[in-house]
């Protein structure tokens, strides 16, 4: 399997990606968006949100293992990033390689249940 984290930095380099919240909201709102990476570790409101509007923009998500901060230095940004988007992968694979992981709209991803589950 390709490495998620170097295919993340490589379309965030060479390619389009919306990062925070707002801005990947109006991505998946716009249909630009192709694929969603969320942090494991979200506020409660976040998940349901983006869970809402990936389902509505019928767009596939990926539940990255780490925390905010960790995507942030994955992203080489100096802050926290609790959700992207790729609207173009540029030179990264991301979408052939992590396609077959990316959840369709309809599923929950078991990270987001345990999230849920963990904040109750």
């Amino acid at each position: 399997m390709a490495d998620l984290a170097g295919d993340i930095r490589l379309a965030v380099d060479s390619g389009k990606a919306a990062i925070g919240f707002k801005s990947v909201s109006d991505s998946l709102l716009s249909n630009s968006a192709k694929l969603v990476i969320l942090a494991k570790k979200n506020k409660r409101e976040t998940i349901e949100d983006i869970m809402h509007l990936t389902k509505v923009g019928n767009t596939g998500l990926i539940v990255y293992e780490g925390n905010p901060m960790e995507l942030g230095a994955i992203c080489g940004k100096p802050f926290s990033v609790s959700v992207l988007s790729i609207m173009e992968p540029g030179n990264s694979h991301i979408l052939e390689n992590h396609a077959s992981n990316a959840y369709s709209a309809s599923e929950k991803p078991k990270a987001v249940q345990e999230s849920e589950a963990s904040q109750k």
